[in-house]
């Protein structure tokens, strides 16, 4: 990543002013909070039980009390479910505004859910009851179609690509791959399965998905790590990462990768939710800094523990029902991207 100037701590471009013991305590604060939205995820849900109970059932199992199979088979599998998925969302969107210098981007936006989203309609109607391994592949395979028809129409524009012109591809896929889905939908009769799936949820996750997608997941986090300090010196312009030496391409072309692996991961899992990768960054810059080496463990760190405490609030709003966690970050999240979008129009001014 690096060619002619060596980026250590002391020339590092841009320097977290905040300094690495407040990044300490901060990512210390997003582990407790993180522990402690998990603790509340297995003790609460839709099934009314007590305190001891629940916690009976993990230190002291009796495969024979219907609440302890509850906890093991249910409750624990889709907390891990909700924290992989948070983790990956929020990194996938850290890395994405990163590196395409936009603070709009966000999987959801990018064309990345849409196009998994597509892939996964035209598996329930031509390849039904396949298996977990065939529907993470087709989810990657999708969220890499909708990227690139994103990123391709974003670059048809003699001037290239811009972040506003990116936005605008980004909607303008999602909106065709949304309408394709729906018309596969209606004319074959898989309206009620896919709207399940597209509005969210980790209610049927299972340790044998969870297993499937770990490998998947720590590579896209490592990727995302091993460029943090790129995508750092490359959001300040290509111009300037020239300037240190920075792999542009390369830099892009392991940022995509990551982004891709990432966000089918988390499509796989819990469908195609926006608005979390959206979110969080911009909560992380805030308070780290814009140094991506802080920027995305943080992200990882809270995205887990918001994508956590939202599945709590779905479970709990209309129980026994389950209110889907599309719906709940669709209420967070566009008032978030109304405000980021006016702040930015306000900056081109």
């Amino acid at each position: 990543m690096k060619k002619n100037r060596k980026l250590d701590d002391r020339t590092t471009v841009i320097p977290n002013l905040r300094g690495k013991s407040y990044f300490g305590l901060f990512l210390l604060l997003g582990i407790l909070l993180l522990l402690f939205s998990v603790a509340a995820s297995i003790s609460f849900g839709s099934a009314s039980m007590s305190l001891k109970i629940a916690w009976t059932a993990i230190f002291n199992f009796d495969p024979e009390l219907t609440e302890h199979q509850i906890i093991h088979a249910l409750r624990i599998p889709r907390t891990a479910a909700d924290i992989i998925a948070g983790m990956c969302l929020a990194v996938a969107g850290a890395v994405m505004q990163g590196y395409t210098r936009n603070p709009l981007a966000d999987s959801g936006l990018m064309g990345v859910n849409a196009g998994a989203a597509l892939a996964m309609a035209v598996t329930l109607v031509f390849l039904p009851g396949q298996l977990q391994t065939t529907t993470l592949l087709v989810s990657f395979i999708g969220a890499g179609l909708g990227a690139g028809l994103t990123y391709l129409a974003a670059s048809l524009n003699r001037s290239g690509m811009t972040p506003q012109r990116l936005v605008l591809a980004g909607i303008s896929i999602t909106m065709l791959f949304g309408a394709v889905g729906s018309f596969i939908s209606l004319n074959y009769g898989i309206g009620r399965a896919l709207a399940y799936w597209t509005s969210g949820s980790v209610a049927g996750a299972t340790w044998m998905e969870i297993k499937l997608v770990i490998p998947w997941f720590l590579g896209g986090l490592a990727l995302s790590l091993f460029i943090a300090r790129s995508i750092t010196v490359l959001n300040l312009g290509e111009e300037i990462a020239k300037g240190f030496g920075q792999r542009i391409v390369l830099v892009k072309m392991i940022a995509t990768l990551a982004v891709l692996l990432l966000a089918g991961v988390a499509v796989a899992l819990v469908g195609p939710i926006g608005f979390v990768g959206l979110i969080i960054p911009h909560i992380m810059r805030f308070f780290v800094g814009v140094d991506y080496r802080y920027i995305i463990p943080a992200s990882a760190i809270y995205g887990g523990a918001l994508m956590v405490v939202a599945d709590i609030a779905g479970r709990l709003i209309n129980r026994p029902a389950e209110t889907a966690l599309g719906i709940i970050f669709a209420m967070i999240g566009v008032p978030f991207f109304l405000l980021i979008a006016s702040k930015e129009r306000r900056a081109f001014k």
